[in-house]
C-alpha cells in the first residue's frame, strides 16, 4: 500500500495518509452544506489512526456533528472526525488526480437539487454504516 501526502491550498498543513479509502461517496447533509457551502460534498473514509498531520496546527470546529478541521491560514477544510467510530472523512479534492471513485450518495433527503448518475442514492446512509439501505426516487 503506497500512502498518500497531501497538504491545504497554502501549504501550512501537512496530511499523511497510510491506508486506500475504506469508502468514497458524495455527501448531501445540511451540516455538510452549511460548512462546505455546497450542495454535497466528495469524501474519501480512512481509519482514523490511518490520517495524521505531519506540518502545521489545524484549527479544530464542531458545527452541528462532526470535529471537523481546517487551515488557519487559508481556510482550507480538510477532514472531519466521525463521533463514536475509528473514521475519518478526507475531502476528496485533497486527494490524488483520479483517486475519487465515488460509490454513492449519502443523506440525499437533504439534497437541495437531484443529482442524476449511475450511482445509489441513499436517503440517509446505506446498511453498510448503518443505516437502513432506503434510497430516493429521482
Amino acid at each position: 500500500m503506497s500512502r498518500i501526502d497531501t497538504r491545504c491550498l497554502c501549504g501550512a498543513i501537512h496530511l499523511r495518509i497510510h491506508h486506500q479509502p475504506l469508502a468514497q461517496f458524495y455527501c448531501h447533509c445540511d451540516d455538510c452544506q452549511a460548512v462546505h457551502g455546497a450542495s454535497y460534498v466528495g469524501i474519501a473514509v480512512f481509519p482514523s489512526d490511518a490520517v495524521e498531520v505531519i506540518r502545521g496546527a489545524p484549527i479544530s470546529w464542531t458545527y452541528k456533528t462532526l470535529p471537523r478541521q481546517r487551515c488557519s491560514s487559508c481556510g482550507t477544510l480538510l477532514i472531519a472526525r466521525v463521533p463514536d467510530s475509528e473514521l475519518t472523512g478526507v475531502k476528496a479534492n485533497l486527494l490524488p488526480p483520479g483517486m475519487f471513485t465515488p460509490a454513492f450518495h449519502i443523506h440525499c433527503q437533504f439534497a437541495v437539487l437531484p443529482v442524476v448518475d449511475d450511482l445509489p442514492h441513499y436517503s440517509s446512509l446505506p446498511g453498510v454504516f448503518g443505516g437502513t439501505d432506503d434510497v430516493v426516487a429521482w
